[in-house]
């Protein structure tokens, strides 16, 4: 059973979260380091919107500073997320790894396995889901929202007919990224506040249609998740789904000097975060 490096980095800036998701896939690229699946939070709760999204037409940038939120850009595609009620995940693996499907969808599905048994271990009968129509198909190349949760993607995980996971994968330097939110809870109204929308009624369309299409952890399971819980959860859910065993590890400073550097050159920058 193959060794990978697990850490749990707890709660940081958004600038942080993303530099060491950028430094894992750099010090992975140059093999210094083996495949990695690190767990994380956020300090403050903070929305995050993917590397194509226009801030300008797209995010209510007063309702973000209103709520005290944090604000960055991922390195990955895909929608805005409001990390707050939630457990982050983000998996660092070689394109050339033999357990790595070559195309996109196919490797999210694999790496996905883990979040999968993480559901089930709570109790959660969770499940792939392919869209399937052709206005699905047509909506994961031209999303109508801005939230994450309400895009369909291939292989989402659902429970009940739900999507209970949002995830997204860039691959640099021979290495998938793919990282993700996991929802303990979740506050719609804040969530629908952070976007623009035409009018009034396209948005309250929208969240009516978000409540069918998206649901957290503690709206379904029998009884309250903790983070704690959902960690354990979702650790050994990894270890199942992927066939590994994860050994812990922690940063030291010559590591955090680098993930600094990173986050003030990019992930704190406004070029960075406000450039589309």
């Amino acid at each position: 059973m193959e060794t990978w490096r697990f850490i749990d980095s707890g709660n940081a800036s958004p600038g942080f979260n993303m530099a060491l998701d950028e430094a894992l896939l750099d010090w992975h690229s140059e093999g210094k380091i083996p495949p990695t699946i690190r767990f994380y939070g956020w300090n403050p709760a903070t929305l995050s919107i993917g590397y194509f999204q226009n801030v300008e037409k797209e995010i209510n940038l007063d309702e973000v500073a209103r709520h005290g939120l944090g604000f960055v850009r991922r390195p990955t595609g895909g929608r805005g997320v409001l990390h707050e009620h939630e457990l982050t995940y983000s998996v660092i693996v070689s394109e050339e790894h033999p357990a790595m499907p070559q195309t996109v969808t196919e490797a999210y599905r694999v790496i996905s396995e883990g979040i999968l048994h993480g559901f089930r271990d709570l109790g959660l009968d969770a499940y792939f889901s392919v869209p399937k129509t052709a206005d699905e198909k047509n909506q994961l190349k031209n999303p109508r929202s801005s939230v994450c949760f309400d895009a369909p993607s291939w292989y989402e995980l659902v429970v009940e007919g739900k999507k209970v996971a949002g995830s997204a994968q860039t691959r640099q330097k021979g290495v998938i990224l793919q990282h993700g939110s996991i929802l303990l809870d979740i506050d719609e109204e804040k969530l629908f506040s952070l976007f623009h929308y035409s009018n009034e009624r396209v948005k309250e369309r929208m969240q009516q249609a978000f409540k069918k299409k998206a649901v957290a952890i503690n709206q379904m399971a029998d009884r309250p998740v903790s983070l704690k819980q959902a960690k354990k959860a979702f650790r050994q859910g990894f270890e199942k789904g992927l066939s590994i065993k994860l050994e812990e590890y922690s940063l030291n400073k010559e590591e955090h000097e680098y993930v600094n550097e990173i986050m003030t050159r990019r992930y704190n920058n406004d070029e960075w975060n406000f450039k589309r």
